[in-house]
This record gives C-alpha cells, sequence and structure tokens, in this order.
C-alpha cells in the first residue's frame, strides 16, 4: 500500500474530517517518487478547543509509524469547520524545502 493511502486511511479514522486533502511533494523536494514530503489541510470537529501544537501533535502521533519507515515531513493546514469557512476555504501556500531554496531559513543559515 502505498504512503499516500496509509496516510490519508489512518487519520480519516482518528479525526473523521469534514474535508481532507493530501498532496505528495516529495518531487518538489528532490525526492520524486519516495513519498517524503506531505502538504494536508484536514478540517475536523477532533480539533476543536486544541491549540495548534495540540492539533500537530494528534497529527503526528497518528501516522507516528510512518516516519519511522521513510516519512519525512508534513506540511499541516489544520482547521475545525467554523475556521475553514471563515478562511474561505482557500489552500495555504506550502513553504519551500530549505533545500530547494536559495534563501535559506535563519536557523540554516
Amino acid at each position: 500500500m502505498l504512503r499516500k493511502k496509509r496516510l490519508h486511511d489512518a487519520l480519516s479514522k482518528a479525526l473523521l474530517p469534514a474535508y481532507f486533502v493530501i498532496d505528495d511533494e516529495s518531487g518538489n523536494h528532490q525526492r520524486p517518487g519516495v513519498e517524503t514530503h506531505f502538504t494536508m489541510i484536514i478540517v475536523s470537529e477532533k480539533f476543536q478547543n486544541l491549540t495548534r501544537l495540540a492539533r500537530h501533535r494528534l497529527v503526528n502521533a497518528t501516522v507516528s509509524d510512518e516516519f519511522s519507515t521513510g516519512l519525512h515531513a508534513l506540511s499541516l493546514h489544520l482547521y475545525t469547520p467554523e475556521e475553514w469557512q471563515k478562511r474561505g476555504k482557500s489552500k495555504p501556500a506550502t513553504p519551500p524545502c530549505h533545500k530547494n531554496s536559495k534563501i535559506k531559513p535563519d536557523h540554516l543559515s
């Protein structure tokens, strides 16, 4: 089974999302076909009353086994249905991987 499907299945079961998009962006990080970098938009009632950090921890804990088998990075955009509605349902931009960017993040300079 592909990693993308495993991620989707595990998170769908745990979070019962109202909206869920998962994109494999590994090719944008000089890793085409290896399923190491993903961007996700997840809209779920399960995020209600959770801080941004707690939401990320919940998602990471749900898919923790994938990190030990090659998953490298998740770009997470996590919303309650109300937050998603206020946002206008627009897809957020994903930051570039520092390896492909001509500008390195401050902590890597």
